[in-house]
């Protein structure tokens, strides 16, 4: 029998996964989900094929140039790569990968949860509930907002920007988007016959509801900042299921605060799981602990498509979904 291919997964796997890496590799897991730092996983990582990570882990260049020259696929558990420096693994000889697709129908979900709870008050309404301070119905409690008629706009019309769209329109909203490139046409009309704003000014200027799926990149952090909120609606309702630092967070309390805007529905945050404490003390955000691909069926996919990456590397064929070419 030949000798099988030597595979790190650096965080804690679905238990299908682990059991699929385990049978055809020569595995070493962490299935006690223990944090390396840098010096303990560059250390676990000699002698292996290939590393399984997810975005807590740095693939920095100064990292990835010290990674053992053995190492010949990085597989990111997610679709999210800026934690890897793409350019730097291929000047060390090092094909990364990551996990589209699999994962738009679940932050799809996860983002109209998100749009609900924020108009619907679900975190104040839960609350009361459970602390038993609700006192029985009155025609002017607790009052949230339709969804239906109003416009929501999507920043970054990815698949899962086009994804949440086609959700939202079959709740009645009308939809709006702005993304670095118009749509195809049948694109446009599978996103609720979505509506293209080149000018991010007046894009936002028209959004009741704003949903974020941008990458993290030098042009989208701190996007959603005090300037760029006060050229929003009054009241209107910010959903960021994309990357924490797409959002100021002292500018986003202050206008949730004072009630520019009305709510917030969050899914991921600026140094997760270190969120900045002000949004605890806020009723009107929702949030959840990034989630959003967090069903058993998306987390099986997105394993099963990592391994799918490894296994084509290490056969000598071309990577699945790359970041990289060497």
């Amino acid at each position: 029998m030949s000798e099988k291919f030597k595979v790190l997964a650096a965080r804690r796997l679905p238990v299908d996964v682990a059991a699929r890496l385990e049978r055809d590799f020569d595995a070493t897991l962490n299935q006690d989900d223990t944090r390396f730092s840098t010096e303990q996983l560059l250390e676990a990582a000699k002698g292996m094929d290939a590393l399984m990570i997810a975005p807590s882990e740095s693939m920095s260049a100064e990292i990835l140039a010290q990674m053992p020259r053995s190492v010949r696929v990085i597989a990111t558990v997610s679709v999210g790569h800026e934690h890897i420096d793409a350019a730097a693994a291929t000047a060390n000889g090092i094909i990364a990968t990551n996990t589209p697709d699999v994962l738009t129908e679940a932050t799809s979900d996860l983002g109209m949860l998100l749009l609900l709870a924020a108009a619907r008050r679900a975190h104040e309404g839960q609350a009361m509930v459970r602390n038993n301070e609700w006192k029985g119905f009155a025609m002017d409690h607790n009052l949230g907002v339709d969804l239906m008629g109003k416009r929501l706009g999507v920043l970054g019309m990815g698949r899962i920007g086009q994804a949440l769209a086609h959700r939202a329109a079959a709740f009645g909203m009308k939809i709006h988007y702005h993304n670095r490139n118009r749509l195809a046409a049948d694109r446009e009309a599978y996103a609720g016959n979505a509506i293209y704003h080149d000018n991010v000014d007046e894009f936002l200027g028209i959004c009741d509801f704003l949903s974020i799926h941008s990458p993290l990149t030098p042009q989208t952090h701190k996007f959603l900042n005090t300037k760029r909120i006060n050229a929003m609606p009054d009241g209107a309702i910010v959903v960021n299921t994309s990357r924490g630092g797409t959002i100021n967070d002292e500018a986003l309390i202050a206008a949730l605060k004072s009630g520019k805007l009305r709510a917030a529905g969050l899914d991921v945050f600026d140094g997760e799981p270190n969120i900045h404490p002000g949004y605890r003390e806020l009723d009107n955000v929702f949030m959840m602990p990034h989630v959003g691909s967090g069903t058993v069926e998306t987390r099986n996919a997105m394993g099963y498509c990592a391994l799918d990456n490894v296994e084509a590397v290490l056969a000598g064929r071309p990577a699945i979904s790359p970041l990289n070419s060497l």
